[in-house]
C-alpha cells in the first residue's frame, strides 16, 4: 500500500470534490459518506471541515454523530459500564439509523433525516427537529466501529491509528474500549474495506490512500 502525506486541508478538498463526482451505486440522489473512526482519531472535526467544503460547493449536507444513535443506557450497560464486547456489538442502534437516516435516503425515499435520537450524556431523546435533504445534498455519518454492518455507503474514509498510537492518545478512562477496536480491526478490517484510507498516529502529518 502507497500512502502519500497530505495536509488536512487538501486531503479536505480532494475528499470534497470527490463526493461532488459521486452518483449512489443504488440509483439514489443523495450520496451517504462515511467518517469512520475512533474518537481519538477526531472523525468530527474532519466531518466539520467536509461539511463546509462540500456547502462551498453548493451542496446541502446533514450531519449525523454515530454516538447520537446510542442505544439507551439501560441497554448499553446491561454487560456492565466498561464491556468492550458489548460497545462492539450493541451500542449503536443499527435499527434505528436504518429507519431514520438510511431509510429515507434510499431511491424514492423523501430525504427527510432525523440527525440525532438520543444523547448519550443526558440518557434521553435529543428531540431533534427532522431535515430535509434534497436531491444532490449530503449525508454525513461520523464515529466509530461503523463498518461491518451493511450500510449503503457511497464513499467511506477510514481514520486509522495503529494500536499503540490509540492507547497513547485514548484518555484513560475510555481505554476498557481499546480491545473493541482491536476486533474492529480483525473482524471488520477497515482499512481494506474503506474507499479512502487516512493514516493519523500523527495527527499534524497524515497520509492517505484512495
Amino acid at each position: 500500500m502507497r500512502l502519500t502525506p497530505v495536509t488536512w486541508e487538501r486531503l479536505t478538498e480532494a475528499v470534497a470534490d470527490r463526493v461532488v463526482g459521486l452518483e449512489p451505486d443504488d440509483g439514489g440522489e443523495r450520496p451517504r459518506i462515511a467518517v469512520d473512526g475512533a474518537p481519538a482519531a477526531r472523525p468530527g472535526a474532519l466531518g466539520e471541515a467536509l461539511a463546509e467544503a462540500l456547502r462551498l460547493r453548493g451542496r446541502p449536507v446533514v450531519r449525523v454523530r454515530a454516538e447520537t444513535y446510542w442505544r439507551p443506557a439501560s441497554q448499553r450497560y446491561e454487560a456492565g459500564r466498561r464491556d468492550p464486547d458489548a460497545y462492539y456489538e450493541r451500542w449503536l442502534d443499527t435499527g434505528a439509523l436504518w429507519r431514520e437516516v438510511f431509510g429515507p435516503l434510499a431511491p424514492g425515499g423523501t430525504g427527510r433525516v432525523l440527525p440525532s435520537l438520543w444523547d448519550p450524556a443526558t440518557d434521553r431523546a435529543t428531540r431533534a427537529a427532522y431535515e430535509e435533504l434534497p436531491p444532490g445534498g449530503v449525508l454525513l455519518l461520523e464515529g466509530a466501529l461503523l463498518q461491518g454492518y451493511g450500510f449503503p455507503f457511497d464513499l467511506c474514509v477510514h481514520l486509522r491509528m495503529s494500536r499503540a498510537a490509540l492507547a497513547r492518545r485514548t484518555p484513560e478512562e475510555e481505554r476498557w474500549t481499546l480491545p473493541a477496536y482491536a476486533r474492529y480491526e480483525d473482524e471488520a478490517a477497515p482499512g481494506e474495506a474503506a474507499d479512502i484510507l487516512v493514516h493519523t498516529d500523527d495527527p499534524r502529518h497524515p497520509a492517505w490512500t484512495g
